[in-house]
């Protein structure tokens, strides 16, 4: 399992366990992450799953795929060079330790 914190729109901190192989906004759905509602179950098409990647201490994350990058580009929620899709990422050793600020509903 691979710790990773997220801060839900209150800006309550929320340390979670992850299971590698898996994409990360499964985890984040079953630990009732708020904001994290995953309406098209991991397609990369709906971005309800949209976070900002703060914190990545082990070394950069996979990059993104092009329906990634589609799917962020047309979201309502301010998309940044940071912004990721928590169902595009999938849970490895570099993700030890991210953090990732929940965009959905800003």
């Amino acid at each position: 399992m691979v710790k990773v914190t997220f801060i839900e729109q209150d800006g309550t901190r929320r340390e979670i366990e992850a299971k590698e192989g898996d994409p990360l906004m499964y985890s984040a759905k079953d630990a009732g992450i708020a904001g994290i509602i995953a309406e098209c179950g991991g397609s990369a098409m709906c971005a309800t799953c949209h976070c900002y990647l703060l914190e990545a201490p082990n070394g950069p994350l996979p990059e993104m795929e092009p329906a990634e990058e589609d799917t962020i580009e047309f979201t309502a929620n301010a998309p940044t060079e940071r912004s990721r899709l928590t169902c595009q990422i999938v849970v490895d050793a570099r993700c030890e330790d991210a953090v990732f600020e929940v965009a959905t509903g800003r």
